[in-house]
């Protein structure tokens, strides 16, 4: 097969807590893991990579270069109202990441293959436009989205109607577009739904749990981990549920969307611990140590949770609560100890970012 000289592109990267930071992190240092000139192009903001490049044999490279422009946080409602405008209208502040991934690659070339990640679109935007500009770049680009985007039912912004002319035009480009469940292909625009492969998230399943038993014989202790939304991956009603549960218990939640948790809070009382988000290595490890995890069902099936792997990973029960879900007595069974209905997740083998990479290296192949 031999070594090849591989470019991944991506906002998001180590020591980001997000899954599109995941992928690029797990990619980049699997495939340098397999002897490949591996360079990652990224926001590199404050953190300082010279260990982690030398640890993992690759080389990590700035987009950005303090070209970054953004308005800061404030609680002036003006100034706020003007950042949604700026959002929904352009995209702003990820739009620079078009001029600036173009900029950062025209003087670059003869990589056999290169990996945008997305989200955000502008990411692949700007490869596009790199492309145009220096066909020389590249043999073959895999444009890897995370969720759709105009097709995206479940996004918190609705963008305006024009956004579908530059998704068209952007869909054309790429040698191959990837994506993670088979369920979102009809999201994207037909007319390059040929181009589509599905390849999963990808985890490295070398990690170590050895030794980490649960411990929580006086209550159930259970945890969610990730995003949460009104209507989307909503616990409201779960937590509803939980304020009327009589015995002790202890739920755990890993996230920073605390809005949606805190008018339970005077309930729960000590029933409910919210958590800010922690690197995976230290979460698997948390995670491990419940008596079983919750995993709040997205309302449209384009979307898939990558949290489910690290959950499968750690080899705990599953309880998948439905969207809009109304019947709890799986809920209850979970709590008393009872798991015969706990989700399982098909071929966990198929995550594992060695038959992953694997994926994306046979689209270089087929090129040939």
């Amino acid at each position: 097969m031999g070594n090849k000289k591989i470019l991944i592109v991506s906002r998001a990267f180590y020591p980001m807590v997000a899954p599109r930071s995941y992928r690029a992190t797990e990619l980049a240092k699997e495939f340098a893991r397999q002897g490949h000139d591996v360079t990652v192009l990224i926001h590199k903001k404050e953190f300082d990579y010279t260990d982690f490049q030398v640890k993992y044999n690759l080389t990590i490279r700035d987009f950005v270069n303090g070209q970054w422009y953004d308005i800061p946080k404030t609680s002036n409602p003006l100034v706020n109202f003007l950042k949604g405008v700026l959002k929904y209208f352009f995209i702003f502040p990820d739009i620079q990441l078009v001029r600036l991934i173009k900029k950062a690659l025209l003087c670059e070339s003869n990589y056999d293959l290169l990996i945008s990640i997305a989200i955000p679109y502008p990411v692949h935007w700007g490869v596009a436009k790199a492309i145009q500009k220096n066909p020389k770049l590249v043999k073959t680009w895999v444009a890897d989205c995370g969720d759709p985007f105009m097709g995206n039912k479940e996004q918190k912004i609705k963008f305006p109607f024009y956004f579908h002319l530059v998704e068209n035009w952007f869909c054309t480009k790429p040698d191959y577009i990837s994506i993670p469940i088979e369920e979102a292909k009809d999201a994207y625009p037909e007319k390059c739904r040929h181009k589509i492969r599905v390849i999963p998230q990808g985890f490295d399943f070398s990690f170590s749990l050895d030794g980490i038993t649960k411990n929580n014989e006086s209550r159930p202790t259970f945890a969610y981990a990730g995003s949460l939304s009104k209507g989307i991956r909503d616990p409201q009603g779960f937590l509803k549920f939980l304020t009327a549960v009589e015995f002790n218990f202890k739920f755990i939640c890993y996230t920073k969307d605390t809005a949606l948790l805190k008018p339970y809070t005077n309930d729960l009382g000590s029933k409910l611990e919210i958590r800010d988000y922690i690197p995976r290595e230290e979460l698997l490890l948390e995670l491990k140590s419940m008596d079983f995890l919750v995993n709040f069902e997205n309302r449209d099936k384009v979307q898939s949770p990558s949290k489910l792997i690290d959950y499968a990973l750690v080899g705990r029960p599953i309880l998948s609560i439905a969207h809009n879900n109304s019947d709890w007595n799986t809920t209850l069974e979970f709590l008393k100890g009872n798991y015969a209905n706990a989700f399982k997740l098909p071929n966990l083998e198929k995550y594992d970012v060695k038959n992953v990479s694997k994926q994306f290296i046979d689209l270089v192949l087929s090129e040939r």
